[in-house]
């Protein structure tokens, strides 16, 4: 359920500011989407939010804004809304899914700050959807629900955002964050509300049982610091979390916002597509969206593109079997590739995990599935010796007896080779090794990377 927005909020935010009080925008602003306070906080009530979900609202409803209150229902070519898909593929079910999901999904409309917004409202993201093919080119058509679309449209208090910015950032966290603190920047800071009142806001989930057992902690890791690290990085936004604390535990928090000193932005006079070739690509491979949506919160986008390349590869190479976990795969792939934005304030905890120790944990993480790979290779020969027929198993187990003693092994593995066979613990990875050499060639116990990427996507990249 959503969390009740604590009655001091409203104090700290005045009821008019230069973020947003009526008016369309002037026409050097014709570029940027006026938002409703009420749009900012959403929170999810069936299915999960993702960042390109968001992304496509928004980039629907600057376009709903330009065509005016008047209309009911808006059209306009798909390729102003999205971009990098190939419709006469099967890629069009992706923007199907998402238009579905505007449809279907249930969010609750509220303010992040209470008594700002005039009313609450249950309903979906979008009343209807519509895709069309007219003289080779595609349409979208789309409408909001009748008792949100003036406020939807023609909003008296909002938020003045920059799509153009929007659509640099990655994560779902980080185009919320941005939104609500462009809502307050001219004030300085948002509302407090209860932590878990920002979980599903920030996160774009669905409240649910999982979540009722998040500890501060990991909500933090996880989804604060990123964002809040995004929205420093990308936007002219400087935030930085405040925690307030009722005991020992942090109860509510809220956010300070600065503006940067810099240079205006240029933007554009349209609102940029939502670039939606990589997801199109991530499942084509077996990679679901919300999969994709998580590795892009914490890899660069690069690394990702790299690891689909590899995934790519891997999938077009059966052997030594076909590849059954795409996902799996692809996460292991990038375990070693995390990326780790720095956050102001953090300095002691960035110390506390030196690279030397990024480094040394990579490096066990190897070795375990490099053993495990070579130890898969000695089974699989192990089960190659086992089928030969007894003769041809004495005959090599006489070749091996030969080798240990051209080489001048040690007497005791001779001793056990011929009194107990080459089953002996004591003797059986000379065997190993003698058989795989001559059957699989020298380099047999040397596993390529697509090979270790093999056993980490089935093993898990964790310790």
């Amino acid at each position: 359920m959503a969390a009740k927005p604590p009655p001091h909020a409203a104090s700290s935010v005045p009821a008019a500011d230069a973020q947003g009080r009526g008016g369309r925008s002037t026409p050097d602003e014709v570029q940027l989407l006026r938002k409703a306070v009420n749009t900012l906080a959403i929170v999810p009530k069936s299915t999960r939010i993702t960042t390109l979900g968001r992304k496509s609202y928004n980039v629907l409803l600057y376009q709903a804004q330009e065509q005016g209150l008047e209309k009911d229902v808006f059209r306009t070519p798909l390729d102003t809304v999205v971009k990098g898909l190939d419709f006469d593929s099967n890629d069009h079910a992706l923007i199907k899914k998402h238009l579905r999901a505007m449809v279907s999904t249930t969010v609750e409309w509220q303010s992040p700050t209470s008594g700002e917004g005039a009313s609450w409202n249950v309903s979906g993201l979008l009343a209807h959807a519509k895709l069309s093919k007219e003289r080779g080119q595609v349409w979208v058509e789309w409408s909001y629900a009748v008792n949100l679309k003036q406020e939807l449209l023609d909003p008296t208090v909002f938020a003045r955002l920059r799509l153009e910015v929007i659509s640099q950032l990655r994560t779902h966290a980080g185009v919320v964050l941005y939104e609500i603190c462009t809502r307050y920047k001219d004030i300085g800071r948002t509302a407090r509300q209860p932590w878990r009142w920002w979980y599903p806001v920030l996160s774009g989930n669905p409240p649910s049982e999982k979540s009722e057992r998040l500890e501060y902690r990991i909500f933090k890791r996880d989804t604060l610091k990123p964002a809040i690290a995004e929205v420093n990085a990308i936007t002219d936004l400087d935030i930085e979390l405040v925690e307030h604390k009722q005991g020992r535990f942090v109860d509510e928090i809220q956010f300070h916002i600065g503006i940067k000193k810099q240079a205006a932005l240029g933007l554009r006079r349209t609102a940029p597509p939502v670039d939606l070739s990589l997801v199109a690509r991530a499942q084509a491979l077996g990679v679901p969206e919300e999969l994709l949506d998580v590795l892009m919160a914490s890899h660069t986008e690069a690394a990702v593109r790299s690891g689909l390349d590899a995934l790519e590869r891997r999938l077009a190479n059966a052997y030594p079997e076909p590849l059954r976990d795409p996902q799996r795969y692809l996460k292991a792939l990038l375990a070693n590739e995390r990326v780790v934005l720095p956050v102001q304030g953090d300095a002691d905890e960035v110390a506390a995990a030196p690279q030397a120790a990024v480094r040394e944990q990579q490096s066990a993480r190897r070795a375990r599935w490099q053993a495990e790979w070579i130890r898969r290779a000695g089974d699989r020969a192990v089960q190659a010796i086992e089928a030969l027929s007894p003769e041809a198993q004495r005959e090599l187990q006489d070749q091996l007896l030969a080798s240990l003693q051209e080489r001048q092994a040690h007497p005791s593995i001779i001793k056990r080779l011929t009194t107990s066979g080459w089953h002996h613990p004591m003797v059986r990875h000379e065997m190993i090794r003698f058989f795989a050499d001559a059957t699989f060639g020298p380099g047999w116990d040397k596993p390529t990377a697509e090979q270790l990427l093999e056993v980490a996507a089935q093993l898990g990249a964790e310790e």
